[in-house]
């Protein structure tokens, strides 16, 4: 028997996607799928009753897909301050830099649950992929089976990182609470980049 899943579609204008392991280059280009620490995030903003818990409950599966990468420049400064004697004084400076910053254009985000009404909070609120400027709202909610979800390529197009550890798999970061390895398989469905 199949199990029913029922998906919200997101979508907003940009997003950025910070790679575990960006550095402060002078290029930081977008992830193109989320990790487990990340999903976990958008679950535990939707359903805030779950702050206490470890682990993804609720939603079942997800896909991203985009219009394409830009590239956007963005200011930063330095976490320490620099000290210089000028004379008598002594000045303080925290030194910028200016780095190109790869953004996803018009991302498409799908979220599955396994109920209606869960679907339906999510539905009730927006999201943001990682940074609070990158707005994501809902759009609409479909119903479909799981291999449907799965499988359709012209419904719910894109990338998603399958939590699971096996010999497709590759290390995708590092828990940003429990510090414990993520592992997890690409799979791709349809054409993720809308060009």
């Amino acid at each position: 028997m199949n199990m029913n899943y029922y998906v919200v579609k997101y979508a907003g204008p940009f997003g950025f996607i910070k790679p575990w392991t960006a550095v402060r280059d002078s290029e930081t280009f977008s992830q193109q799928f989320l990790t487990p620490s990340i999903v976990e995030g958008l679950e535990k903003k939707l359903f805030p009753e779950l702050l206490q818990s470890t682990g993804i409950k609720k939603i079942l599966g997800h896909r991203l897909s985009y219009d394409q990468l830009t590239n956007q420049q963005e200011v930063i400064q330095t976490r320490g301050w620099n000290s210089t004697r000028k004379g008598s004084q002594i000045l303080f400076e925290r030194p910028t830099a200016v780095l190109l910053r790869g953004l996803l254009h018009n991302p498409v985000l799908h979220l599955a649950f396994k109920s209606k009404e869960e679907a339906t909070i999510a539905y009730e609120q927006h999201l943001c992929l990682c940074r609070n400027e990158d707005l994501i709202f809902p759009e609409e909610i479909f119903e479909c089976t799981k291999e449907e979800f799965e499988t359709n390529e012209e419904l719910f197009p894109g990338f998603e990182l399958v939590f699971d550890k096996n010999g497709k798999s590759f290390l995708v970061g590092y828990h940003r609470v429990s510090l414990n390895p993520m592992y997890g398989w690409l799979r791709i469905v349809g054409q993720p980049v809308n060009l």
